[in-house]
């Protein structure tokens, strides 16, 4: 694996004009069938020869995945991808924990609005629209200048995309504005964008792989006034319609889908959530936020944390205000979805927060029907100049939600369920505010905590460096190797090498289809340093080596070593390795512990690939008889699997009837293998790059060429050796 964790899902690009990622698309019981423009161009180019198609606009899109949150954006200022309901086997939308199937997100975007010149303005990069993004669309009016795609920057010096100006160990760069009205390369006009604010905005996201940071994306908006005239009264929000749902085991589409949300206002953390109102019981334990963490405007901090200072400077109070709606409702205020710019700047100035104290148990009152969505907005800046900027913040942010056992519905949604939501919240803002520990935007005596004489934000205490990991499975067992470089990590705060020890965590047998591996995985070994108080102060001499292990292709010296036993081959466990640290007492920071993500691995045990000129051992099923809907297997039919094994390092695997027609053909190459080819590991076993199987076995989905299952029955097949040509054959019984 690399240092980045992983590399993004889908990169695709799509051209102006088109649906990009929902060409049928049925959201809060309205349902809209959109021809993509590039095909409906081809039918034209078809029947009219002389037909031309028009320059087209380029639309980028990337996943920020290098924590256990994955978060879609595109360079026209959207965020999420509103077709992962209908197609849940593509990129994530706001998926926590990362492939887990728990979405919490259709869509959302950014939110700018002013007086100018006697006017009111509002520019949106999203807001209520049954199919999502469509370009051109109302609501849809922020644009990318063609060939403007997603720039990536990691500070990990072993990423792809390493960069000494990186903020984070996943940076996404994207420009967008709203000075078009017409989509760049088209001639396609924006609907009802005629008087744009001429808003040039760069949005900076940031992510980290540390297991205390894992859970939030932070959105960093430049804009600039690149207009003739004067902005007043300036208001920033985000829009957006969350609803978390299970996507691998919903059943329901449409509005039925869209109606299960239970919404809320955090108002000590100016966040609003959303959770599951039992559309996936069981299925769906978390909670979706979006939080404003302040605006950085004329060497100011602009939050009410600072009400003094800038009331003290002689500026309007700052303001922040949530405000949900029923999605594209025309009924009467205050839950009414805007019309037009007037409305939509009235929702971002004052906010349901503001006008109902009773706004969480309305809003999660599953009697509002058609599903919710909301925006979080914060002002206002007095006045923004041509030509001047000012930074606008807000956090994307996932967590469990700890219900207590037997509640249901609202019920569900209690302070102590949002302990965890309150805590991640506080990441995020503590993660933003760096040195600015009181939050008025001053570098502040004993604030400067790396001595350069600047505020610095978007700082992470850090821990040690993630140990490399080689994991070595074999016949019912396994063995993980790990070296020794986060020992000499130096935290980048105290300038200390303050590594403690290691942790070593292990899934159990029989949690395959878990849902969330990372989080059960069971803590097996640690080991820490002595002579101090952190720890169990046992040392390492049970796991270290006597001497470094290298292998073929890796210059990598292993010095730890662990071997599991009476372990069951074929079944999926979820390996991780993690180096602590010390804490720090003079920060109240307790030990910190490496990233999960970067160091999970997904394995499974089994024979190693043999050679049939030297080995006499004879290929086999197993399990041998199979039943259909074995322990392992998944609720549908495309979820099954059986194992060969005993195979060579390459093999062609054929399997036939009784009276010798063909059912099945696999090809296996065993250092490559890890399940691609079957849907059981798509739906439980995360990305292929994290899966470590053994070279002498391959999984078959029991389903024929033609994807049909297969009857009971006696069976027969052979396994070819690639490499010699040596022909093995055996048999195995389907039971129902």
């Amino acid at each position: 694996m690399s240092a980045t964790g992983r590399t993004s899902r889908s990169r695709t690009s799509a051209p102006t004009g088109s649906v990009p990622r929902s060409t049928a698309r049925q959201h809060h019981g309205r349902q809209a069938v959109l021809l993509p423009l590039a095909v409906l161009f081809a039918m034209l180019a078809t029947a009219f020869p002389g037909f031309r198609l028009q320059a087209q606009a380029s639309f980028d899109e990337e996943v920020v995945n290098v924590g256990n949150l994955g978060l879609n954006l595109t360079n026209f200022g959207t965020i999420g991808r509103p077709n992962v309901r209908n197609d849940p086997g593509g990129p994530p939308s706001m998926e926590y924990p990362i492939n887990s199937g728990i979405e919490h997100l259709f869509e959302a975007g950014f939110w700018i609005g002013a007086r100018v010149g006697g006017q009111t303005l509002v520019s949106t990069s999203s807001q209520d629209a049954a199919s999502g993004f469509s370009t051109g669309a109302s609501g849809f009016e922020f644009t990318a200048e063609v060939g403007n795609t997603i720039e990536q920057r990691s500070t990990l010096t072993n990423s792809d995309f390493f960069a000494f100006d990186a903020v984070s160990h996943q940076d996404m760069v994207i420009e967008f504005s709203d000075k078009n009205v017409v989509v760049p390369g088209t001639s396609i006009n924006i609907s009802g964008h005629d008087q744009p604010l001429n808003a040039q905005v760069q949005l900076e996201t940031y992510a980290w792989n540390f297991s205390f940071a894992d859970f939030f994306v932070l959105l960093n908006y430049k804009v600039t006034n690149e207009g003739s005239s004067t902005w007043d009264s300036v208001h920033v929000g985000m829009w957006s319609d969350m609803v978390v749902r299970n996507v691998n085991v919903a059943t329901d589409f449409g509005s039925a889908f869209f109606s299960q949300g239970g919404y809320g206002y955090a108002d000590s953390c100016y966040a609003n959530y959303a959770f599951d109102n039992d559309g996936d019981p069981g299925f769906t334990e978390s909670y979706g936020a979006i939080m404003h963490l302040g605006m950085e405007w004329r060497d100011l901090f602009v939050h009410p944390d600072n009400i003094d200072g800038l009331i003290g400077e002689g500026y309007p109070e700052p303001k922040i205000h949530s405000n949900f709606w029923i999605f594209q409702s025309t009924g009467a205020p205050p839950y009414n979805a805007p019309s037009n710019d007037l409305q939509a700047f009235e929702k971002m100035k004052r906010g349901l927060n503001y006008m109902d104290p009773d706004l969480v148990e309305f809003i999660a009152d599953p009697s509002t029907t058609g599903g919710m969505t909301n925006l979080i907005s914060a002002g206002p800046l007095a006045s923004v100049e041509p030509g001047e900027s000012f930074n606008a913040v807000f956090a994307i942010v996932c967590a469990p939600q700890l219900a207590e056992p037997g509640t249901t519905g609202i019920d569900k949604d209690t302070e102590a369920a949002r302990v965890e939501l309150i805590d991640h919240l506080g990441w995020a803002k503590r993660t933003y505010r760096g040195e600015d520990l009181n939050g008025n935007g001053l570098l502040d005596e004993g604030e400067d905590l790396d001595a350069d004489g600047e505020l610095d934000r978007y700082i992470l205490p850090e821990p040690p460096s993630t140990p490399k990991v080689r994991i070595v499975p074999d016949d019912r067992g396994m063995d993980v190797y790990w070296d020794a470089s986060a020992e000499s990590s130096i935290d980048p705060i105290s300038q200390v090498m303050d590594f403690e020890g290691y942790k070593l965590y292990r899934s159990q047998v029989g949690e395959d289809k878990q849902l969330n591996l990372l989080a059960d995985a069971d803590l097996i070994g640690q080991w820490d340093k002595g002579g101090n108080a952190v720890g169990f102060n046992n040392g390492f001499e049970a796991i270290r080596l006597d001497a470094p292990v290298f292998f073929e292709g890796d210059t990598t010296a292993y010095r730890y070593r662990y071997r599991f036993d009476n372990l069951l081959n074929g079944w999926q466990y979820m390996v991780i390795v993690t180096a602590f640290d010390e804490g720090d007492e003079d920060l109240n920071i307790e030990p910190l512990e490496s990233s999960f993500i970067e160091n999970a691995f997904r394995v499974f045990p089994g024979v190693g690939a043999i050679d049939y000129e030297q080995d006499p051992a004879e290929p086999g099923v197993y399990p041998n008889p199979y039943r259909l809907n074995a322990a392992w297997d998944g609720t549908t039919a495309t979820t099954r699997k059986i194992i060969f094994y005993n195979l060579p390092e390459r093999a062609e695997i054929k399997v036939y009837t009784l009276g010798g027609d063909l059912v099945a053909s696999l090809d296996h190459e065993g250092s490559n293998y890890r399940g691609e080819d079957i849907q059981w590991f798509d739906n439980f076993a995360g990305e292929a790059e994290d899966r470590v199987m053994a070279g002498g076995e391959h999984a078959w989905d029991v389903l024929s060429q033609s994807n049909q299952t297969i009857t009971q029955g006696l069976y027969l097949f052979t396994v070819k050796d690639v490499d010699n040509g040596e022909v093995r054959s055996g048999r195995f019984a389907v039971l129902r």
